[in-house]
């Protein structure tokens, strides 16, 4: 009995000098590991991100304009730039920040569909398609594109240029009925150098404009045509990523579920969960961590910021230099990006890390829920990008400037 009035004494004691409940002692008592907010967590059935909601359409004043685009995972690297947030205790003074770099060559345009409203949600009504479609287009509806007729689409491209008159019928449908306008564009692997002839196939909503017949008139425009990045974004805006995550394969729970390990001395293993639940009820709820795939999931990272939109390497060829940086250079680090290679096409900077490996198909969205914080509304201006090597600790940013520091080498002699 002393003991015991010892014990609540304590108890009484504690709860009183904080003034509530106090947790015990972390061995007994602790929040749960992992978030179930992602369950089930098994292997995504396909590779690009895909775009489940689209920005709300309700602004009429805007003209029409495209809400995505798809770009390719190059790789990541640093900058310098001044901070513009008054208020803040690092204001106007240089700040370094990891950035990613997403190679974005054009989409093309093949086609415009239309979606009706009804009470168990959008209906496709009508689709329009170019009439020169191009074959990485094609090469999607087969599997095999060296052994196939590739008669995909023959029957409508001659229909269309025989009469317009069931093409035309479509497109008056679509801006009499449709309230939800999308085009049809594909991406174009084939100019990345990535050993993919196949295109990817994705819809692209159309907001803006007063009213369906400016939207449809727009997408029309825009067939068969080139969309370039600069396009659809600009730089210091915000945008959401879609893509689907790096893959673990098969892990334990330890590391898919971060639990705790057991004590050292735990008979066949300790990383492991001790006990997975009750006598009754007699099976294994959700909620308990269990072993199982980790990674390759479809993820979404909303308000990304825009760091650079630079242009592909013909038509600038030092897209990677900046007003405060004399070095005249490309994007692409010395060496390359590892395990991507060279940067040739146009690309998108985005500050941060997104998901997916190197080469993976990044879905680039408008910002799907607008943040009002200041940091979202600067705007950003680069005083330097690093391209030095990125297989080791590289401190030069050009090859001139490497062969500046050391001088003539052996097998430059040999070369000659």
């Amino acid at each position: 009995d002393s003991i015991n009035a010892e014990y609540m004494g304590s108890v009484n004691y504690s709860i009183a000098g904080t003034g509530g409940y106090q947790m015990s002692h972390r061995k007994f008592e602790a929040p749960r590991h992992g978030s179930l907010g992602f369950l089930p967590r098994k292997r995504c059935k396909h590779v690009r991100g895909r775009i489940k909601s689209f920005p709300d359409d309700n602004n009429t004043k805007l003209k029409p304009h495209l809400t995505a685009f798809i770009g390719y995972k190059a790789g990541m690297t640093h900058i310098v730039r001044d901070l513009d947030r008054p208020g803040s205790k690092i204001h106007k003074k240089e700040i370094v920040e990891a950035v990613t770099i997403v190679e974005t060559p054009p989409m093309i345009v093949v086609g415009l569909t239309g979606y009706t409203r009804t009470p168990r949600g959008l209906r496709c009504l009508a689709t329009v398609w170019a009439q020169h479609l191009p074959d990485q287009f094609k090469r999607a509806y087969y599997k095999n594109w060296y052994r196939a007729k590739k008669k995909a689409f023959k029957k409508y491209s001659a229909k269309i240029a025989q009469s317009t008159k069931y093409y035309d019928k479509d497109v008056a449908s679509l801006k009499k009925y449709c309230s939800v306008i999308r085009v049809i564009a594909i991406a174009q692997p084939c100019m990345l150098r990535l050993h993919q002839k196949k295109a990817h196939v994705m819809e692209i909503q159309v907001n803006g404009g007063r009213n369906v017949t400016e939207k449809v008139d727009f997408g029309l425009g825009l067939l068969e045509t080139s969309i370039p990045i600069d396009n659809v974004f600009k730089e210091s805006e915000m945008c959401d990523t879609l893509a689907v995550s790096t893959g673990h394969g098969f892990e334990g729970v330890t590391h898919r579920w971060g639990t705790t390990r057991l004590p050292r001395k735990t008979h066949k293993g300790l990383r492991k969960v001790a006990c997975i639940g009750a006598w009754h009820p007699a099976r294994v709820g959700r909620t308990v961590p269990r072993a199982g795939q980790h990674g390759f999931h479809h993820r979404c990272e909303k308000n990304k910021k825009i760091y650079r939109i630079g242009a592909d390497i013909k038509t600038d060829p030092n897209n990677g230099s900046c007003e405060a940086d004399i070095t005249k250079k490309p994007i692409t680090p010395l060496g390359g990006f590892p395990h991507y290679g060279v940067v040739r096409n146009s690309y998108v900077m985005l500050k941060g890390t997104i998901p997916g490996t190197l080469k993976r198909i990044i879905t680039l969205r408008r910002q799907l829920r607008p943040n009002p914080s200041r940091a979202c509304a600067e705007n950003v201006t680069l005083k330097h990008i690093d391209t030095s090597s990125k297989m080791g600790n590289g401190r030069f940013q050009t090859a001139f400037e490497k062969a500046q520091f050391m001088g003539p080498l052996k097998r430059d002699a040999l070369k000659k």
